[in-house]
This record gives structure tokens, C-alpha cells and sequence, in this order.
């Protein structure tokens, strides 16, 4: 039995599966949005979208309502139980840490972890960026807590999190991007 296009499943960004609904519209010319309704989400398009155009348009609208959710600042404690979850799911709980929480000290780098203490430091600039982002940075933090260095044995740990290699092009985008030349009276200024 073929599957349904307009139903589908993903798993979302905190490893449950999702339901993923596309209603097409004829009256929809040009916009695209989307929302989430209890434990799916809607994406809402134009009925003359190509299947391709809808399958970029549907990975963008999960990324953008993703942002949106991570820009709901998350306490200490809900940064805690979060590691713990990422823990259980891609370390089979082996890295427990003592404390998880926000620091506005930290400039140069997204994240730290004193191993010797178990505990963890995210960079308040992590706040707003998407949710896969912040997990990679807890993962890899949490991945510490296993293994000191930054050897092949961390690495194939990390591997675990099927979003690394995006969550690491995301972050070096934001670096390159805080590089780039400040040029007067650019976009409006």
C-alpha cells in the first residue's frame, strides 16, 4: 500500500517521531508557513509546488519552527534535563553530569566541561539558535564527560548524534559570519 504524500513521519530534533501533514492550497500563490498542531506538524504550500520544491520547502519550515522553539529561552534545569535525555538516547546514559547551565563568559567558544567535576557551561550566544545546534553542543560536551580529548575515540562517540556534521557547519557559519567586514550604511544602517 503506497504511502500517503501528505502524511508522513520524521523524527524531530529531541529523537521522537513527528507526524509531518502537507496541505496543498490553490488559493496559496507564493507563501509558504507552517505550525505545529498537538504532536504534528502542518506545512502549508501553494497546490502548483513541485514535489522537489515541497521537500525543501517542508526541511525549511522544520528548521525555522526549530529556531522559533529554541528561542523560548531554556532555564538551567530544563538545560539539565535536556543533556539528560541526550545522554540516555545517544550515550545510553553513561554521561551524567553534576551541573548543566548558561554562562555569559564565554566568547570564544560555544561550550566547556570539567569532567573531574561533571560539569557543563554553555555560551549564552547559543540562545536562539536552532535546537539541533544546542543539542550538538551538549552532546559534544557530554561526549567529554566520557572522553577528555578531542581524539578518535571522541569523535566516533559523537557520531552517535546524526546531526553533527550539520550543527558544526551551522556554528562555522556564525563564526565566518562574525568576521566578515563591518561595511557603513549597509542593509538600511
Amino acid at each position: 500500500m503506497p504511502a500517503d504524500p501528505l502524511h508522513r513521519a520524521v523524527k524531530t530534533q529531541r529523537g521522537t517521531t513527528s507526524a509531518i501533514e502537507v496541505r496543498r492550497s490553490a488559493r496559496r500563490r507564493r507563501t509558504v508557513s507552517a505550525y505545529r498542531e498537538g504532536d504534528r506538524t502542518v506545512v502549508l504550500i501553494p497546490a502548483r509546488m513541485s514535489k522537489a520544491e515541497e521537500q525543501r520547502w517542508v526541511t525549511v519550515m522544520l528548521d525555522k519552527l526549530a529556531a522559533q522553539e529554541s528561542r523560548r529561552v531554556l532555564g538551567d534545569s530544563a538545560l539539565t534535563e535536556r543533556a539528560e535525555r541526550l545522554s540516555a538516547q545517544f550515550f545510553d546514559g553513561r554521561a551524567r553530569p553534576a551541573s548543566v547551565r548558561w554562562v555569559t563568559n564565554q566568547n570564544t567558544r560555544w561550550g566547556s566541561c570539567t569532567p573531574a567535576e561533571g560539569s557543563i557551561r554553555l555560551s549564552h550566544r547559543l540562545q536562539g539558535m536552532p535546537e539541533y545546534v544546542i543539542d550538538y553542543v551538549l552532546c559534544h560536551e557530554l561526549a567529554h564527560l566520557l572522553v577528555p580529548g578531542h581524539g578518535a575515540d571522541f569523535w566516533r562517540l559523537l557520531e552517535a548524534y546524526p546531526r553533527t556534521e550539520r550543527a558544526r557547519g551551522y556554528l562555522e557559519g556564525v563564526v565566518a559570519a562574525e568576521r566578515l567586514p563591518h561595511v557603513p550604511g549597509a542593509r538600511g544602517e
